[in-house]
């Protein structure tokens, strides 16, 4: 309670400091030049890409402390769920059934995925979403971008904006499982010399729906802005430390029905009582830092760049009890790994007329040491903090495309985009030397029929390499070296814009070659088990829409009905090799639908409901009933009220977000091994109170 009464304090001075009079001029241009830092990497309204943007006002009402993954559930074909059960800890992010380790991800442009393991793990960046300007999700390959290849979805956070007139926000929540989030953000203004410097800090924390799940997220967000005229300088610091109880471990059927909040990680032993003991630091522990430089340029009315730097420092470490493979004996292990990631990336855009040319480039690469330590042994004679092994794995990834709009005839217009990428990965414990050059065209035309409706058709090509969990698990399993997965994807879409609707609707046809499909494995650190399938597809529609109602009701509803199909998908047996058939791939649900329905009671005080429902998947790619999870359905409810005091402060917004309304026991994943499966259960019923006050 101090922390909060400190925290309002400090806004509350500052307030009265932030009331130097902001520079208004140049307002125009300062908006621009932030969306030229992603206009490389970025799909607009008149690209043949399918695509789904979430505003500033969209994450503000939904922004309770969630991660990410979870805040973008809501869009068309999109999967996600919490290992913790709340949303809160170690997320994970699905779309049209391909995993986060195949969605690229950039935040101004610049990479985000791990270049190893090329997962995202948002919790080091905990409460991102409160700097986020806007995010926008593309899905299939979607437009060239920088890092990791899209290879399912490509996701781009833009930063916030530099702010005109300054302001300060606390907003404080509290729920159940003992959730809480704290943040305090502010923003000097565009001063009269053309600078602003803003910032957030933010804490969450939460016990977790499942036993020993808390999770202790800090994060902080600083930029300095210079803008003036034709010019925009940004320098940004952002970053986090977090510590989570391990959750990769999912429970069996028996334990769903009788104790569904179980967390069998750190299990020690059973007493005479038959009561479990577990070690209480089953932990992971992890910091992060970024810096980011951009300095975007117009140059004149036809020619804007975009050039940046970026450096990336981690460090951390999965603290866990476990039995010494051998000799049965009990120690206390530190897996952990300290990595380096920089580089810089640049672009050049050119309109005129008809045209608009964008070129674009990127070098990145990644230094990273892993390490093992014994810090306990049930041998009094180890040594403490003994090393036992030391890995380096190093990265090059070097990209340039170029993008061409061509508004070839009043309603037409072609779009091509050509990329080449390079990437070199060394990981020497699992004999990985390897080099990639990739070449991944697009190409797609866009037809305006009339001021309401438009029409597109695209194809892209990508190829993805391995990441090391790939090498590491053939490597251990003496199975062939992981081959590079190859995609084709097709893309026919139609957007409908009116004063009172928008509706978006699609058709995709994903041709796979080696896709490196999900086993419903884990490796010994808790990463999936993947392997190559040979051919396989994935086809289906999407359509999503936002009507007005009236005035005081709106409707977001979006269905996507798909079918994802393995080709003779070949599995080894005692004897031989053989093949099962067309089996559905998995992790991939054939209908994924949403639902929201908000209503404005007044200008102040607004409710929304929404429903998300995922059809039944498998777990393995073998059709096992025993793999297969059931159908879900999820509906929330969210009430906020918006006071506008005459004093103190410009408004307080109080918010009520119930979660599971129904208090339905559902499961969102699961992992599947040697004929048992292992389950992922989610909360139940639970609520998150909020204030939020800004000044």
């Amino acid at each position: 309670m101090k922390k909060v009464f400190f925290m309002g304090a400090v806004c509350i001075v500052a307030n009265g400091w932030f009331t130097l009079r902001a520079s208004e001029q140049d307002s125009v241009p300062t908006f621009r030049l932030d969306e030229v830092m992603v206009s490389a990497v970025r799909a607009k309204q008149t690209l043949p890409v399918t695509f789904s943007n979430l505003s500033q006002k969209e994450i503000q009402k939904r922004n309770a402390g969630l991660q990410i993954p979870m805040l973008l559930g809501l869009m068309p074909n999109v999967v996600s769920f919490s290992e913790d059960g709340t949303g809160v800890g170690a997320t994970h992010l699905s779309v049209r059934g391909s995993d986060t380790y195949r969605t690229n991800v950039t935040i101004n442009g610049i990479p985000y995925n791990d270049s190893e393991s090329q997962g995202t793990f948002w919790y080091n960046l905990s409460d991102f979403a409160a700097s986020a300007q806007n995010i926008q999700l593309q899905r299939g390959v979607g437009t060239s971008t920088n890092g990791a290849g899209a290879f399912g979805a490509s996701v781009n956070v833009l930063t916030d904006a530099v702010s005109l007139r300054p302001f300060a926000t606390i907003d404080n929540y509290w729920g159940s499982y003992n959730t809480r989030k704290h943040l305090v953000k502010f923003s000097t203004g565009k001063l009269n010399n053309g600078f602003e410097l803003s910032g957030r800090f933010s804490q969450i924390a939460s016990d977790g729906y499942r036993n020993r799940a808390t999770s202790d997220l800090k994060s902080y967000f600083l930029q300095g802005a210079y803008a003036h005229e034709n010019t925009l300088i940004k320098a940004l610091i952002f970053g986090g430390k977090e510590k989570t109880g391990l959750t990769y471990l999912g429970i069996d059927k028996n334990l769903l029905q009788s104790n569904r909040r179980f967390n069998p990680s750190g299990e020690m032993y059973t007493d005479s009582l038959g009561r479990k003991h577990f070690y209480d630091n089953e932990t992971d522990n992890y910091q992060q830092d970024h810096a980011q430089l951009h300095w975007v340029q117009r140059w004149s009315d036809h020619l804007t760049s975009s050039a940046a730097l970026h450096y990336t420092k981690g460090k951390g470490f999965w603290e866990m009890y476990e039995t010494w493979p051998g000799d049965g004996k009990h120690q206390i292990m530190q897996y952990a790994m300290d990595n380096d990631f920089y580089g810089a990336t640049f672009s050049l855009n050119y309109q005129r007329g008809d045209i608009d040319l964008i070129f674009g480039n990127s070098y990145n690469q990644y230094d990273g040491f892993h390490y093992d330590e014994r810090v306990w042994s049930q041998e009094a004679n180890m040594p403490h903090r003994e090393r036992l092994d030391e890995d380096w794995g190093y990265k090059k990834d070097g990209a340039a495309f170029v993008k061409l709009s061509w508004q070839m005839a009043p309603r037409w217009s072609l779009f091509g985009d050509v990329q080449y990428r390079y990437v070199h990965y060394r990981a020497d414990k699992y004999k990985a030397n390897e080099d990639f050059h990739l070449f991944n065209p697009k190409l797609g035309v866009s037809f305006l029929f009339n001021h309401q409706n438009s029409f597109y058709a695209s194809y892209a090509k990508a190829t993805k390499e391995p990441n090391r969990s790939d090498y590491k698990n053939s490597y251990k399993h003496s199975l062939n070296a992981p081959k590079p997965e190859k995609l084709n994807d097709f893309e026919l879409g139609w957007r409908y814009v009116s004063p009172l609707a928008r509706i978006n609707a699609n058709l995709y046809y994903m041709l796979y070659k080696d896709q490196l499909v999900l086993t419903g494995r884990l490796n010994d650190k808790g990463y999936p088990i993947r392997s190559n399938s040979g051919k396989s597809y994935r086809m289906g529609v999407e359509v999503d829409a936002t009507v007005a109602l009236s005035g005081k009701w709106l409707w977001q509803p979006n269905i996507s009905l798909s079918r994802n199909k393995n080709v003779d998908f070949h599995i080894e047996t005692a004897n031989a090799t053989r093949n099962i058939g067309n089996t559905n791939i998995s992790f991939s649900p054939n209908v994924v639908a949403s639902n929201t329905l908000a209503y404005s009671v007044m200008p102040q005080m607004n409710m929304a409901l929404t429903t998300k429902f995922v059809g039944e998947q498998y777990m393995t790619n073998t059709d096992e009933s025993a793999a297969k999870l059931d159908a879900y359905s999820v509906t929330n409810f969210n009430l906020s009220y918006e006071l506008l005091p005459s004093k103190f402060c410009k408004s307080v917004t109080l918010s009520l977000l119930i979660n599971n309304v129904f208090n339905t026991k559902y499961v969102a994943s699961g992992t599947f091994e040697d004929g048992a499966a292992a389950y992922f259960p989610q909360a139940e019923a639970n609520f998150m109170l909020g204030a939020s006050l800004k000044f």
